[in-house]
């Protein structure tokens, strides 16, 4: 009989610097389709990430990272996520976020033929999630900033 593992050794990396690398309760991933929730002992798997907010509970803190785009190894006793672009909540420059959804809001809000949209769109999506992982840290966002990433 094999005994599952009781912690997930959790690394999240990045083109540009390691942003995590520790052992954690559990992990909830951006997945492509949808979100995943690894526990201790999760069958293994590759997943493609969306964008998101990654979220890691040790204890009884929770910590959160906004995730966009890359890829996530899940083994029984470790989560390794290659993501393309993310940051720690507390890292978040909230008025730069905020000033980002705007001007993706008024692009995507122009009917210009030289409004180019799959740009837009992602500068809005990644300016949300941002905006998600630093409202669930705790970041001071004034309540008409608060929307639901896409």
């Amino acid at each position: 009989m094999t005994l599952l593992p009781e912690s997930i050794e959790l690394e999240v990396v990045t083109p540009e610097r390691q942003l995590v690398h520790e052992t954690v309760d559990e992990v909830q991933l951006p997945g492509l389709r949808g979100y995943l929730g690894i526990l201790p002992g999760h069958a293994p798997l590759i997943s493609e990430l969306g964008v998101g907010v990654l979220s890691y509970r040790k204890g009884n803190m929770t910590r959160y990272l906004s995730i966009v785009h890359g890829y996530a190894e899940v083994l029984p006793d470790r989560v390794i996520v290659l993501a393309a672009i993310a940051e720690r909540a507390e890292e978040i420059d909230v008025e730069r976020a905020t000033r980002a959804r705007e001007r993706a809001e008024k692009r995507l809000a122009g009917k210009g033929a030289d409004v180019d949209w799959d740009r837009a769109t992602f500068a809005l999506q990644r300016a949300l999630v941002r905006l998600q992982a630093a409202a669930r840290a705790g970041t001071s966002i004034p309540a008409e900033e608060h929307h639901a990433a896409p």
